[in-house]
């Protein structure tokens, strides 16, 4: 994953250059939300994906960047006063905090636009029905049915007057995190054009990887410390965020997220030991300390 993590982010510095004009501000937002820190776990899954199918290392690093920037933008509008309230993130000072809260919302908005322009372009795939389809999944996977939809109902789940049921936790963190990492795992998929069967079993193992991806999240923010983690913990309970940890307790969420983790391997026995870093990408989902 390190090795990975310093290609995507020699791809993102290449894709998001510093500028000295007018506008040099607003980039050197852009770079501060999205270089320099994260696991880098989304385009590792694009890149462990796009290698089943024997995909151009170029290809998949572009598709594996365009996400990162997304998943960047949906941080910088997260750690906003009006959303989450954070002051850092990946051990340094939010967008909104190292410039400005306006200039941090248009650093947002403008790393969601360029992932576009980044996937859209002839560099990423030869073929532009493959440039579309990438679109259309990842504006799915982002949108008011996925991520977006997702952060709407845990707003709404805060200020709820009834607790919120372990299925709409579970439908919440589907949306809100799971639906990029799903498409995360499909894109190498997307790329290599790949046949029904394997393109499915990707999605199911990225869909189960995202749900526990989400649980071991909640999990690090009810023990970790801001230091292991790089950004400010328990804000969680203190917030009464809906989450599975604080409906089901440590011990039972632990166990929870170590079945989805089995669950995601098994989607992956038709690939053999090609997908093996796959398989340990799950077991490291719900072992990570950060």
């Amino acid at each position: 994953m390190r090795a990975a993590a310093a290609e995507i982010e020699h791809t993102l510095d290449t894709l998001l250059p510093a500028e000295d004009g007018a506008e040099a501000r607003l980039y050197a937002a852009m770079r501060h939300a999205a270089l320099g820190g994260g696991k880098r776990m989304r385009g590792f899954l694009v890149l462990e994906g796009a290698a089943q199918f024997g995909v151009s290392r170029t290809s998949a690093l572009r598709v594996a960047a365009a996400i990162e920037m997304l998943h960047a933008y949906s941080l910088v509008h997260d750690d906003l006063p009006a959303m989450d309230n954070d002051d850092m993130r990946r051990g340094k000072p939010t967008v909104h905090k190292a410039f400005d809260e306006a200039t941090a919302i248009l650093a947002g908005d403008a790393l969601q636009a360029h992932a576009f322009a980044v996937l859209a372009h002839e560099d990423t795939h030869s073929y532009p029905a493959v440039r579309a389809e990438l679109c259309l999944r990842l504006a799915l996977a982002a949108g008011a049915r996925g991520m977006c939809g997702g952060q709407m109902l845990d707003m709404l789940a805060e200020n709820g007057a009834e607790p919120p049921t372990e299925a709409a936790i579970g439908r919440l963190q589907l949306l809100k995190t799971g639906k990029l990492i799903e498409f995360s795992a499909e894109a190498g998929a997307v790329l290599g054009k790949a046949p029904g069967p394997q393109r499915h079993a990707l999605c199911a193992y990225g869909r189960e990887l995202g749900a526990a991806f989400q649980i071991a999240d909640d999990i690090l923010d009810a023990t970790a410390s801001a230091a292991e983690t790089g950004k400010r913990t328990g804000k969680d309970a203190a917030a009464g965020k809906a989450t599975l940890v604080g409906l089901l307790g440590l011990e039972r969420a632990r166990v929870q997220a170590e079945r989805l983790a089995a669950q995601a391997r098994a989607h992956l026995d038709s690939f053999g030991a090609r997908a093996d870093l796959l398989r340990m990408l799950a077991d490291y989902t719900i072992a990570r300390r950060s």
